[in-house]
């Protein structure tokens, strides 16, 4: 019979266990991905129990909590603390969402945190997003047009403009991508559901005059179309925001420019 096993040096190990503070008793349990590029040791997960009633409410707190006040070297990003920035965006309890919206009451049992999933971790918490972000800037998201500049701004009317609602919103924090399995298998092609998302934003801006062209660079079998509607993106989505359909858009596009 064929076994199979992580490669040794993937393998995680148990970390270190840091108990609840004496007198607390309102308590939750952090268990936190570490990983030292540094040491060469494989990663591991720690334990930390914290006081809920010397911590805000959301999970961030708890990660800065633990960073202040039990573990320095914790790595990880966080900025805006408002779910606008996307810095925060971390697997918790099996789902990329932001911690600084998610709520500690409202996890089940212990906080698991892990950076998002199939990416190269450059320490803890922390993906590296080079390629999520190349991809990002190869499909030009900026407005593209051939008739001179006006004096003052590109105008859209109400109804235009509310062609982008779903769109714009979006802030990059890559939970979609990362949790979509054609992303898993083909990252380095496929585009993504928030690059694909942020290309349909300009695709359907009126005020964009390259239409055409964009949908040219998208017409590929692995750039566009190995979407499968899985529909991860959409369920991740720390903003509501529908990837998918977006995509689909995308896809209705191409064959109406056919017709």
């Amino acid at each position: 019979m064929v076994e199979f096993a992580l490669p040794r040096n993937s393998k995680i190990r148990k970390g270190h266990v840091h108990p609840a503070p004496e007198g607390a008793s309102r308590t939750k349990t952090f268990h936190v991905y570490r990983w030292d590029p540094d040491t060469g040791e494989n990663p591991r997960v720690d334990q930390f129990t914290i006081d809920l009633d010397d911590c805000g409410p959301m999970v961030l707190d708890g990660l800065i909590k633990i960073k202040n006040e039990i573990d320095s070297t914790l790595t990880f990003r966080r900025s805006c603390r408002e779910g606008v920035c996307g810095s925060c965006a971390f697997n918790v309890n099996g789902r990329n969402t932001l911690a600084c919206t998610t709520f500690i009451e409202e996890t089940d049992g212990d906080v698991k945190v892990y950076p998002l999933p199939h990416m190269h971790v450059v320490k803890d918490l922390v993906p590296d997003l080079n390629q999520a972000y190349a991809q990002y800037a190869s499909i030009e998201p900026w407005l593209k047009t051939r008739t001179p500049a006006p004096e003052r701004e590109r105008l859209q009317s109400p109804e235009e403009r509310a062609q982008l609602d779903g769109l714009w919103e979006c802030i990059l924090c890559f939970c979609c991508t990362t949790s979509c399995p054609s992303y898993w298998w083909n990252g380095e092609r496929y585009l993504g559901p928030a690059v694909l998302l942020q290309a349909y934003r300009f695709i359907n801006d009126s005020r964009d005059e390259y239409t055409g062209e964009r949908l040219d660079q998208l017409e590929d079998p692995f750039r566009l179309y190995r979407c499968h509607t899985i529909m991860n993106c959409t369920r991740t989505c720390p903003k509501g925001l529908n990837p998918a359909k977006a995509i689909a858009e995308i896809k209705k596009k191409m064959v109406e420019r056919r017709v």
